[in-house]
């Protein structure tokens, strides 16, 4: 594993095989936004780990909603003295 700085980051210098026309479009995408084709993939890669965390986060939600109501305190003033609640069981 070679590594550099690059821009004040530690880079890990890795390899990647793609298709020609992957390739000779990457370089249009590239040169049509003025970057290297190094730092289009670059961009690439943090969108994808974006979309990805994205989707954990919507999924985390999909299954608290889905767990909203199905379990009972006995409570009858919950929703509006959750703060007292809170405070009691954190003494």
């Amino acid at each position: 594993m070679i590594k550099f700085f690059l821009w004040g980051l530690i880079m890990i210098r890795t390899q990647i095989q793609l298709t020609e026309e992957q390739a000779e479009r990457l370089k249009k995408m590239a040169a049509k936004r003025h970057l290297s084709v190094a730092n289009l993939i670059r961009q690439a890669v943090n969108t994808l780990i974006k979309s990805n965390t994205a989707i954990e986060d919507a999924e985390r939600r999909k299954r608290a909603i889905a767990a909203s109501g199905r379990f009972r305190s006995g409570l009858t003033d919950l929703s509006t003295a959750h703060d007292k609640y809170l405070s009691e069981a954190y003494k």
